[in-house]
């Protein structure tokens, strides 16, 4: 039963889905009118990307180029890098193949010259599915919310993660099921939010062990998948709070790996509100197949073998009370007062591994 007011404004891009998919690639451009696609990559893709290339350009008779230079965290440098080798090669479109590197680059890119992109994710990012773009400048990582970094066309082939490793596939799909967290006890979240987020939930927390049992199973990484877009597609609709705010905090700051950074402080994130959000919190836990959301979300970390210790991700101990700080710095909504001292403990407890404590 609906009992509340809400406003809802559908937004999201163009969405393909399913096996084989990226063989629709070359007409997708050709839909949005793009000849000559600048495809992007990080270095370790560089060799995928220019097949990828090779390809489109004998599909669409023009010249195809790579830029393999995308980073963690979407240095403004690599942006301006990119921006100049844009207009040398006359780009008039853009193709993101890869994770949340790759993509936001894409949308960085995009914010600055409005041309339209197609992404191709091969992890559970789900950053594809928003307006939002995170960008790190002078140790600092930002965001902003415009409709121009917004992707024309996200093309989801599950086969394009078969190859993804175990380590990286339970990382990532941790990052994707925090956006559906966050989701639940946004501010803005409305009932179709949340009945979204609740499936991508489920369907994340079920299919990872599967794939780390087996990863070409088939059915379990196109039910990950489908749930890193359920949960992407949550994330474009609604405003972040304490756990992506904090995230990029210390991502941007201490350069913490992207994807180990969200899963491991998921758990104690979700602790820190759960006491003003008790109805998000039993929908989680109902998802999750668990009597209390934060902590079945802590044991499926552990489940997965998840790094827990934001000390072993690379964050020092020294680093708790400027993270701090500036995470109360500007106020932002939240369900949970944002307080200096409780805070210390969350980022403690998530410094040292231990396990999520509610905050009263």
């Amino acid at each position: 039963m609906v009992d509340a007011a809400f406003t809802f404004q559908p937004v999201g891009p163009r969405v393909l889905f399913g096996w084989g998919r990226r063989a629709e690639l070359a007409a997708e451009l050709q839909r949005l009118g793009i000849r000559r696609p600048l495809v992007l990559s990080t270095p370790g893709q560089a060799d995928t990307a220019q097949q990828l290339a090779a390809q489109l350009g004998t599909q669409l008779g023009h010249q195809a180029t790579t830029l393999s230079i995308a980073a963690m965290h979407t240095p403004v440098e690599v942006t301006e890098q990119a921006l100049a080798a844009l207009h040398t090669l006359g780009a008039d479109g853009l193709v993101a193949y890869g994770g949340g590197s790759s993509t936001g680059l894409s949308k960085a890119l995009a914010l600055r010259t409005d041309l339209p992109q197609v992404i191709l994710p091969t992890t559970y990012a789900g950053s594809e599915m928003t307006a939002v773009l995170g960008q790190t400048e002078n140790g600092q990582k930002t965001t902003q919310r415009s409709e121009k970094v917004q992707p024309e066309t996200v093309i989801y082939d599950v086969e394009l993660t078969l190859g993804l490793p175990v380590s990286v596939s339970m990382s990532s799909g941790l990052n994707a099921l925090a956006h559906a967290v966050e989701g639940m006890y946004a501010v803005n979240a409305n009932p179709l939010t949340s009945l979204m987020g609740e499936e991508a939930i489920r369907a994340l927390s079920q299919s990872l062990p599967h794939i780390r049992a087996n990863p070409k199973d088939r059915s379990a990484r196109t039910e990950a998948l489908y749930g890193a877009w359920l949960a992407g597609s949550v994330l474009a609709q609604v405003e972040m709070a304490l756990h992506h705010k904090l995230a990029h905090v210390l991502g941007g700051t201490f350069g913490l790996p992207h994807a180990e950074l969200h899963a491991a402080l998921l758990p104690h994130t979700t602790a820190y509100n759960a006491a003003a959000s008790p109805e998000a919190m039993r929908r989680i836990a109902r998802a999750l197949g668990t009597a209390q959301a934060a902590q079945g979300l802590y044991e499926l970390n552990q489940k997965l073998g998840i790094e827990s210790a934001l000390s072993k991700l690379g964050m020092p101990e020294s680093g708790i009370a400027q993270a701090a700080d500036l995470a109360t710095a500007q106020p932002y909504p939240n369900p949970a007062p944002l307080e200096k001292q409780a805070l210390l403990g969350l980022l403690t407890r998530a410094w040292s591994g231990e396990a999520p404590k509610e905050t009263p």
